[in-house]
């Protein structure tokens, strides 16, 4: 309804343009809703965008435009505000006629061909599967499928992809933690390094490798230890001793491959396989869905990798150095140069993720969207300069990124490092508040500002949680139609012109704007903008609840607010299965 009342203005509009400025009928004609409702329904700066080609005052310009405007039942009243807005108040009719929109159209409603069918891929999570998903994780992890959805309700051909880092040093670092940890099991002592990975989950996959394997992949302590630099004093933290420790880790996975041979595989394959397979059924339970998990190594194995860095060689986008090669990222607005080839001859992370974006690139995506954490921003510039040495179009690709939500629990910052093993996982949280508190308060925020999640507010059953206070609405809604126990498809019949208090004519105007909302938030990839107008909805809502009697004797007019209800119960419905967030019919 909303698009049909834009474009019907916009054609007065043009009609009034025609009129008064023949030469500037390709003037854009912008409607906005005004921020202040008793400005009216729609607003438009169109007399000020022709001030300086007519030479006129703005003002005047908007009397000449009114003056020329069509007549029409679509408007009660049009006047000059301010500097020279034309501000626009809807006839009653026209404002509750989106009612029966909303009620044929149903689970579409809200729809639109924004996209155009383009294909796009949303990247997102892609957590090293080093340890559980945690608080952190969470947040990018509800952004990503809110946004996806978003976006394929917005027209777009979303494939939702989780990018598995599979080949690099961490899942190494997992490797030996695990196979020390089952050393250990063995009566194996080994001094476990303080910057392999803590938690009780690498004793439980060590624990399986007993169960399933006993003593296989047992070898003696000396030889695991054999020409390994020592390790610094306990809790010395400066520089040297870091990369001390550093040195220490990189010599004992070099030892463990070394001593298990071909047997290093399954250790690192079982690692790896676990953790994966616990990040998938987490992601799962917690309503996050993945098209595609794609393989980092398998970037190595189709020889891509190498292809890539020959590609950038032979555009002259390298240079060597000190036996590696650098790609020249300061030509293309990084900070600095980049290795993408070490001198032993090993690829980079970044060769990889150069690697990556050129397989997304030629898999025909027309927008490739990639969500990263906060901390990544200074990986932009780099990602996108290889994208564009690579003749690529960089213009689409896009980065969103993530604060970390910080959880408190009883006031107290809960730590959230993966190899420490000091977390809280995203299972714990659901568990604690509930996917669907979950899924809400991490799309409360715009995805790139800090989020504080407030563990006392998700549990709580008030008006101040705003997940419960939109699905209280929903809830009380349902109650209303089985109190009423009429044929929901009668209500395509109803009389809505008896809609004409002020409550119902405000909260049609709001079920009008959730188009425009849906188009807004799909340009902007802000997804918090449904969770802000579902808020304001179910406010609008409880309002008129709470002031008018639905079930009233007046037949005509108790359908009419039944058919208002059921509107807003199908926007809020539309609204929430976008944010993963359920709809429960009791409470």
């Amino acid at each position: 309804m909303a698009h049909d009342v834009k474009s019907r203005l916009t054609e007065l509009l043009q009609k009034a343009l025609a009129s008064v400025a023949p030469t500037a009928t390709a003037t854009p004609i912008q409607l906005e809703r005004p921020r202040d409702p008793t400005h009216g329904d729609f607003a438009t700066n169109l007399a000020m965008q022709l001030a300086k080609a007519l030479k006129k005052n703005p003002r005047e310009i908007a009397g000449q435009l009114l003056a020329e405007l069509p007549p029409s039942a679509l408007v009660a009243k049009a006047e000059i505000a301010g500097a020279g807005f034309i501000n626009f108040t809807l006839d009653a009719r026209a404002k509750v006629d989106v009612v029966g929109a909303v009620l044929v159209e149903g689970g579409d409603y809200g729809r639109s061909r924004l996209g155009a069918a383009q294909k796009v891929q949303v990247e997102f999570v892609s957590a090293n599967p080093t340890g559980p998903l945690h608080v952190g994780h969470g947040r990018g992890a509800a952004y990503g499928a809110s946004l996806s959805s978003l976006l394929a309700f917005a027209g777009w051909d979303v494939t939702r992809e989780y990018y598995v880092n599979d080949a690099g040093r961490q899942m190494d670092i997992l490797g030996l933690s695990t196979w020390l940890r089952y050393l250990d099991q063995h009566g194996v002592s080994v001094p476990f390094p303080p910057n392999a990975y803590q938690g009780n989950y690498v004793r439980d996959m060590a624990q399986q490798m007993t169960v399933a394997h006993g003593a296989k992949y047992v070898r003696p302590a000396a030889d695991v230890l054999a020409g390994t630099p020592g390790l610094p004093e306990a809790g010395r933290a400066d520089d040297d001793a870091k990369q001390q420790r550093e040195l220490h880790l990189d010599a004992l996975i070099a030892r463990a491959k070394e001593l298990l041979g071909a047997d290093w595989t399954y250790v690192h394959q079982h690692a790896l396989s676990e953790q994966l397979a616990d990040c998938r059924d987490d992601l799962e339970e917690f309503g996050v869905h993945f098209d595609v998990w794609f393989s980092e190594k398998a970037l190595y194995d189709t020889g891509l990798v190498a292809r890539c860095v020959d590609l950038l060689e032979k555009k002259g986008h390298l240079y060597e150095q000190s036996g590696a090669k650098w790609f020249r990222s300061t030509t293309f607005g990084d900070e600095k140069d980049r290795v993408v080839q070490r001198e032993n001859g090993l690829y980079t992370y970044f060769a990889s993720d150069i690697a990556y974006h050129l397989n997304k690139f030629e898999r025909g995506f027309d927008k490739v969207i990639n969500i990263w954490g906060a901390d990544h921003h200074g990986y932009i510039p780099r990602v996108s300069g290889a994208v564009r040495a690579l003749d690529l179009d960089a213009d689409r690709l896009q980065v969103a990124l993530v604060q970390f939500a910080v959880l408190y629990r009883n006031g107290q910052k809960a730590s959230m490092s993966t190899r420490s093993g000091e977390f809280v996982t995203l299972r714990e949280l659901r568990g604690e508040v509930g996917n669907d508190a979950c899924r809400f308060f991490y799309a409360l925020r715009k995805s790139d500002q800090h989020l504080d999640f407030d563990l006392d507010l998700a549990k709580s059953q008030t008006n101040e949680n705003p997940v419960y206070y939109i699905q209280y609405a929903h809830a009380r809604i349902c109650s209303v139609l089985a109190q009423w126990g009429g044929d929901l498809t009668a209500l395509a019949d109803a009389d809505l012109a008896l809609l004409a208090n002020p409550r119902e004519l405000a909260i049609a105007s709001k079920l009008a704007e959730f188009r425009d909302v849906i188009d807004a938030a799909a340009r902007d990839l802000a997804p918090h903008m449904i969770a802000f107008y579902l808020k304001d909805l179910a406010g609008e809502f409880h309002g008129w609840y709470n002031a008018e009697r639905m079930l009233v004797d007046d037949a005509a007019l108790r359908e009419a607010r039944v058919a208002l209800a059921a509107a807003v119960r199908q926007v809020i419905r539309n609204g929430l299965a976008i944010l993963g967030v359920s709809c429960p019919e009791s409470m």
